[in-house]
């Protein structure tokens, strides 16, 4: 009989420390960071109402205190009060290719710290922002844009696991596509992915995504492909975006939930979280150069 497939559903909490560092500066919209906070109301009614668990990224400076669209640490405690993951999300929305050892351990631990005191329990897993870095050689994946807008000390895959380790991680959701899934792109077959397993690097328990960014037909295919043959479906998404009119949308994630508790109650399906891989951890001292008590950051 075909072990059960896994099904993990991540949400990549920005807030405006994330829209405040878009590259299109049209799209640096104030206060569009709000929608994160308002629509995360409206998911945990839905994750309650169908029973399913999920990992909301978090960046740390959200969890200080302050006021929306900067920051909730109250919200951030009824996310974790609720039974799901709280995981970090860099500091501040970080694009973590471009920094070096010394500012890559202080993204981690900042963050980290910051919502281990909002909480009140270990965060051990990682989501980085922009799905980056993608740079990993011993997976035949190369990345010409983080090589050329990076620098001589910046940061691959490799090290980010190697400093997560350091700073007392445990899990890291990864993306990267090796040279043969990128000529499989270009030759326009879209459909290429497949059910994943963990993968460890440096010490990281990894998953890599293999679902885009929406709630639309490649990842119910993906879903599907795992209640069939095993093996993890990674989904994710971004609270801002439940209100648009495509396939992020609340109506299409209502199918995914629906369709996910069927196959749950088929046992074809178990949900995980990522702690459930690593386990909840303990709350560890960093080693020295990862230290996280620093003032809390100012914005406009």
């Amino acid at each position: 009989m075909t072990k059960p497939g896994v099904f993990m559903l991540f949400w990549d909490f920005d807030t405006q420390w994330g829209v405040d560092r878009y590259s299109n500066p049209r799209a640096r919209i104030p206060n569009r960071g709000l929608l994160d906070f308002v629509n995360t109301e409206r998911l945990l009614e839905l994750h309650a109402e169908y029973g399913i668990p999920a990992c909301f990224a978090v960046v740390g400076a959200a969890a200080l205190p302050g006021a929306r669209p900067y920051h909730d640490p109250e919200l951030i405690r009824r996310i974790h009060q609720a039974g799901h993951e709280v995981a970090s999300h860099s500091f501040q929305h970080d694009w973590l290719p471009g920094l070096g050892r010394v500012a890559l351990r202080q993204t981690l631990s900042r963050s980290k710290d910051a919502l281990e005191q909002c909480i009140g329990a270990p965060i051990v897993s990682f989501v980085p922002p922009y799905n980056r870095p993608g740079d990993y050689p011993p997976g035949w994946a190369f990345s010409l844009l983080e090589r050329r807008a990076g620098h001589q000390d910046r940061t691959n895959l490799t090290r980010l696991c190697e400093t997560l380790a350091e700073c007392g991680y445990r899990f890291s959701r990864i993306s990267y596509r090796s040279l043969f899934r990128k000529l499989l792109i270009l030759a326009g077959k879209r459909n290429w992915e497949v059910p994943v397993e963990p993968q460890h690097i440096s010490g990281i328990t990894c998953l890599r995504l293999n679902t885009p960014d929406d709630f639309g037909n490649q990842t119910h295919r993906m879903v599907q492909l795992c209640a069939e043959r095993g093996g993890f479906a990674v989904v994710y998404g971004h609270p801002l975006n439940l209100g648009s009119p495509d396939s992020q949308a609340e109506a299409h994630l209502v199918e995914l939930l629906k369709r996910v508790n069927q196959l749950r109650r088929g046992n074809q399906l178990t949900l995980l979280q990522p702690r459930d891989l690593v386990g909840n951890g303990q709350k560890t001292k960093p080693i020295p150069g990862c230290s996280s008590r620093v003032p809390s950051p100012q914005h406009e």
